[in-house]
């Protein structure tokens, strides 16, 4: 059975104390802990196995090429996609949505086309579009959401014209922790021979994915939300897409044959196969083994169990958040619409304020925009507090918080 009791003792951050406060980490949508099996797998790496992968016939890097092989294989395996030739490594969410733009996007979109971007997204997907759409001269249009937060699915269809090549939506968002109709999101863009770009940063860490399912033609993710380490993410494309996409980085590895013509002085260029292709350059090898490690150890805990402790936790704190008079939450008010996460805002009291007096009692949580002002706006809020859960969080934190914020409220 999943005991969040048993999974701290694998987090050794979680025993630090400051101030005399044991510490409560409640902002996992930003980044997560590390367990100690993640730490350990990447200082054997660098310890036993280090050396550069694809490029030597030695022993070490026959190792470490076979490691990073192997992580491949595990995200192929963990997201449900139909081989490891549709896994690129990257360093994380952003880069891999930036990838999708100029590897896909600068070679496809044109004046006249639409790209499809709902209102809740990350800047990371909606700045690269903005700023591609400068150059190709399309437009970006923007699907609004409804005043909970949740998406506008009628709206979809009504914008889903002919002109629309693409559509980006994020799976959970990482305001409110709407999770959003992804598989009916696909189903009516393909419908519209439109592709779909699917922002998983908030979702493969917390909820079972599984691409095929989706039907998503690119996921992107990034490991450290995920218990990995920082510094790498993953791009999920199908292969017969990636297959006809250009390289977004040139360089050594992800190139077949570089010929040069002495006649003509020009280069020929060929390029490797998937996914190397898109891989240039020395790759973050130990955070692939870190992220192999991470997958591991939630394949153990089960996502399935991930993701009902999570729910647990999100329904007993919105429901004891009534006890604070003060406190406004947003987004829907059924938990099981939402992933873990949790927007508020303090009366009379700025987001950062908010934050500053939780972090007084060892509490420690986001405030501002959350990378997301656009939805903020919708919502008509200047900013906004927010908690977000993970393996390690328990009911007794949950407790812990809303007694502080209590008090905070008494001082009012």
């Amino acid at each position: 059975m999943f005991n969040p009791y048993k999974v701290r003792e694998d987090f050794p951050i979680l025993k630090r104390k400051i101030d005399g406060n044991q510490i409560i980490y409640f902002d996992n949508a930003a980044t997560s802990q590390k367990p100690r099996q993640v730490i350990e797998a990447m200082k054997k790496f660098y310890e036993e196995q280090n050396a550069n992968v694809h490029r030597a016939v030695h022993t070490l890097s026959l190792e470490a090429t076979e490691l990073y092989e192997e992580a491949h294989e595990e995200v192929a395996e963990f997201i449900g996609a139909k081989s490891m030739e549709e896994i690129i490594f990257v360093r994380g969410t952003t880069e891999a949505i930036n990838l999708v733009a100029y590897s896909w996007g600068l070679h496809n979109l044109k004046r006249g086309d639409e790209v499809l971007v709902t209102l809740m997204e990350h800047h990371s997907n909606i700045v690269p579009w903005e700023i591609l759409s400068e150059i190709k001269g399309f437009k970006v249009k923007y699907l609004d959401v409804n005043l909970d937060g949740t998406l506008n699915y009628e709206l979809l269809k009504e914008m889903l014209t002919p002109r629309v090549r693409l559509v980006c939506v994020t799976h959970v968002s990482n305001v409110t922790g709407v999770i959003n109709d992804v598989e009916t999101v696909a189903k009516l863009a393909h419908e519209n021979d439109a592709l779909v770009l699917v922002d998983g940063a908030q979702s493969v860490p917390h909820i079972p994915v599984n691409v095929q399912k989706l039907d998503c033609d690119f996921l992107a993710f990034s490991g450290h939300k995920m218990l990995g380490p920082t510094g790498i993410g993953v791009l999920y494309g199908k292969r017969e897409i990636l297959e006809k996409m250009k390289p977004f980085h040139g360089g050594g590895g992800m190139i077949n044959e570089v010929s040069f013509n002495l006649e003509m002085h020009r280069c020929k260029i060929s390029w490797n196969e998937l996914p190397w292709r898109f891989e240039a350059g020395t790759p973050d090898i130990g955070g692939a083994v870190g992220l192999t490690a991470a997958i591991k150890y939630l394949r153990t805990l089960g996502m399935e169990n991930v993701k009902t402790h999570e729910y647990k936790l999100t329904e007993y704190t919105m429901k004891h958040l009534k006890e604070c008079p003060k406190v406004t939450v947003y987004g829907p008010k059924d938990a099981a619409l939402k992933c873990g996460i949790i927007p508020f805002n303090v009366e009379r009291l700025d987001s950062h304020d908010v934050a500053l007096l939780l972090n007084s009692y060892g509490i420690m949580i986001r405030s501002g925009f959350h990378c997301a002002q656009p939805l903020h706006e919708k919502l008509k809020i200047p900013s906004s507090a927010r908690v977000s859960f993970y393996v390690y969080n328990t009911q007794e934190e949950v407790d812990r918080f809303i007694e502080a914020l209590k008090e905070i409220e008494g001082v009012l």
